[in-house]
C-alpha cells in the first residue's frame, strides 16, 4: 500500500512537471498583463447592459403608455387595452433581453435560435398555458364578456364582477370583495352566464303561507307592495301566482324586474317587506311543523 501510494504521488508530480514545461512563462506573463484590461472591459460591458437595461425598461414604460393612451382615444374596450398592454410587455422584454445578449458579443441569429427553441421546450411543457393565451384572444375577438360586466363561470361555479382581462387569466371581483383568478382557457372553453348583458334582470322569490290563510288576500298585498317598490320596474310584468302546494304550505310565487344596479338591494327589500306585510294583514308565514296526538285512553 505504501509503494502504492508514492508511485501515484510520483505521477501526479510527473503530470504537475510536464504542464509547467508546456506553459511558456512567457504566456502566464502576457495573461497577467492583459488581465486587468480584460476585467475592465467585462466590467464596463455588464455597467453599460445595467444602464441599457434600465433605459430599455423605462422605454418599454414609455411605449406602455403612448399605446395605453392611443387606444384610449380610440374609446377601445378596457379588456382590449389590458390584453394588449400585457402582450406588448411580454414581447418587448424579450426584445431586450435579445438585444442585451447580443451586446455581451452573442450572435443575435443564434439569440434568436435559441429563444426559439426554449420556446417550443416550454410551450410543449405549459399547454395549459398556451391555450389561456389562445382563450384571451378568443375572449377579446368574440366578446363574450367585457370588464364591469358580472358573469357566473359553469366550471367552478365562480362569479362576480371583472376587473381585469389579462393574457393568460381574467380576475373577478366577488360580492365578498375577494379576487378570483380564472384561466382564460376555462373561460373560453365552458358555459359561462353574463349577468349584466341586459339593461334588466328578473327575480324570483318564493313565499309560503298556510293552507287556512286568505289566498286572495295574500295575492292582493304582495300585488301592492310591488306596485308601491320605486326601484321596481312598472312597464315589465309584476306577478304573484301559486307556485306549488307543498305539504305544509300554499307556496306563492313574486316575480318583478328590477335595473341591474338595483337588483340585490331590491331583492332584499322586497323580501324583507314580504315578511312585514303579511304579518301586517294577518297571513301567517307556513313553517315545518309536527303534529302530535296522544292517546288518553288507559
Amino acid at each position: 500500500m505504501i509503494i502504492y501510494g508514492l508511485t501515484a504521488g510520483g505521477a501526479a508530480d510527473n503530470v504537475i512537471e510536464g504542464i509547467e514545461e508546456k506553459i511558456h512563462p512567457d504566456v502566464i506573463r502576457e495573461f497577467m498583463n492583459r488581465l486587468p484590461e480584460k476585467a475592465f472591459n467585462f466590467g464596463l460591458r455588464v455597467l453599460l447592459a445595467v444602464v441599457f437595461f434600465l433605459i430599455g425598461v423605462n422605454l418599454i414604460k414609455f411605449i406602455r403608455r403612448i399605446i395605453k393612451k392611443s387606444m384610449k382615444r380610440a374609446n377601445a374596450e378596457l379588456g382590449v387595452i389590458q390584453f394588449v398592454d400585457s402582450f406588448t410587455k411580454a414581447t418587448l422584454y424579450v426584445l431586450l433581453v435579445t438585444f442585451l445578449a447580443s451586446s455581451f458579443g452573442l450572435d443575435a441569429a443564434s439569440v434568436v435560435a435559441v429563444l426559439g427553441s426554449a420556446g417550443v421546450a416550454i410551450g410543449l411543457a405549459v399547454q395549459g398555458s398556451l391555450s389561456n393565451l389562445a382563450g384571451g384572444v378568443l375572449i377579446l375577438a368574440l366578446k363574450p364578456f367585457k370588464v364591469g360586466d358580472y358573469i357566473r363561470e359553469g366550471y367552478s361555479e365562480k362569479e362576480g364582477t371583472v376587473t381585469e382581462i389579462q393574457i393568460f387569466y381574467t380576475k373577478l371581483l366577488t360580492p365578498d370583495n375577494q379576487t378570483v383568478i380564472l384561466p382564460n382557457g376555462n373561460l373560453a372553453n365552458n358555459s359561462l352566464v353574463n349577468v349584466t348583458t341586459q339593461e334588466a334582470r328578473r327575480m324570483d322569490i318564493s313565499v309560503g303561507i298556510s293552507y287556512q290563510a286568505d289566498l286572495k288576500k295574500a295575492k292582493e298585498v304582495l300585488l301592492q307592495l310591488l306596485a308601491q317598490d320605486e326601484a321596481v320596474l312598472k312597464d315589465r310584468d309584476m306577478l304573484v301566482y301559486v307556485d306549488s302546494l307543498a305539504d305544509s304550505c300554499v307556496k306563492l310565487g313574486v316575480r318583478c324586474w328590477f335595473k341591474q344596479e338595483d337588483f340585490w338591494k331590491g331583492k332584499w327589500r322586497i323580501t324583507e317587506n314580504c315578511k312585514l306585510c303579511l304579518d301586517e294583514n294577518g297571513i301567517e308565514i307556513s313553517y315545518n311543523q309536527l303534529d302530535v296526538h296522544l292517546d288518553t285512553r288507559s
